[in-house]
């Protein structure tokens, strides 16, 4: 049975209760991260910590981060994982119970802290050789998509449209411009040129996004961060996703249409194996940091 971090306290994830007023599960009143575990070593955590402490901040909740790192160490030790190739922990903190109001709750309101850990894998070799499919849909989400809040509607919505759709995965779509995936960063190549949306209030600055960016001008790459006009993607040589889970996932298909030659291209490769390798000097530094 796996455990659970809730308030403060370990406990086997059945034993774990949040009450109804709760302004989570009332409101959507809360925020979320996902940090990966590679060996049992955190990848990124400082960069995911830093963007849960700006949303945070701009919702107005008081919560002391300082043991987070430990938590999620101890979550990873305490299920298992700490051998697992891949895993990840989930963390949610919400305002907290209070009654209901549209407003915020008068007092002090303790915020409610839920977070677990589980085992994820990428996909096989095989399976990411042939890439991805993708279907584009609307973006109907709020307007500060940068703030990673629990209010994942319209993302599961676009999901569920691409799904029906026969596709993999979604590319959402805001006034002719393709912003991002409904759960990871959209990038594309172009004539050696790689591009991905700049950040702005209508993308999650993912951290993932972040250090592909970073490996990518050290590569010497040209990189520009614009909007990608929607009729561009025709014409992309290659496109791929960013993200937590997904790592550099590449697209090989959008609305039924090859991307470029349709199946994963150099450029992609190369950053998804930069990628990789900047995973295992995090993994390489962790064993100095604990020798």
């Amino acid at each position: 049975m796996s455990t659970v971090f809730l308030n403060g306290e370990y406990m086997p994830k059945s034993e774990a209760t949040i009450s109804p007023d709760d302004r989570g599960f009332l409101l959507g009143d809360g925020l979320y991260e996902v940090t990966p575990f590679y060996e049992g070593v955190p990848f990124g955590f400082k960069g995911h910590l830093q963007r849960l402490l700006r949303g945070l901040c701009w919702l107005r909740i008081d919560y002391d981060t300082s043991e987070l790192e430990a938590m999620h160490r101890e979550l990873i030790v305490s299920n298992g994982l700490d051998s697992a190739e891949r895993s990840m922990v989930y963390l949610q903190i919400t305002r907290g119970a209070a009654p209901r109001t549209h407003y915020f709750p008068d007092g002090d309101v303790t915020p409610t802290v839920y977070a677990y850990a589980k085992e994820w894998s990428r996909p096989a070799d095989d399976v990411w050789d042939q890439g991805f499919t993708a279907q584009t849909v609307p973006d109907r989400r709020w307007s500060r998509v940068d703030i990673k809040t629990v209010c994942l509607l319209p993302n599961a919505l676009a999901f569920q449209d691409a799904k029906d759709a026969g596709a993999d995965d979604a590319i959402l779509v805001r006034d002719g411009v393709a912003i991002e995936g409904a759960h990871q960063n959209l990038w594309g190549v172009f004539g050696g040129t790689v591009i991905t949306h700049p950040v702005t209030g209508h993308i999650l600055p993912g951290i993932t996004r972040a250090v592909v960016l970073e490996e990518a001008r050290t590569a010497g790459m040209k990189v520009e961060e614009r909007p990608i006009q929607i009729e561009e993607l025709a014409f992309a040589d290659e496109l791929f996703f960013t993200g937590t889970t997904g790592e550099v996932r590449p697209i090989s298909e959008v609305d039924g249409r090859p991307v470029g030659s349709g199946g994963v291209g150099e450029v992609t490769r190369t950053l998804s194996d930069l990628f990789l390798a900047r995973v295992d000097q995090a993994k390489a530094a962790e064993q100095v940091r604990v020798s």
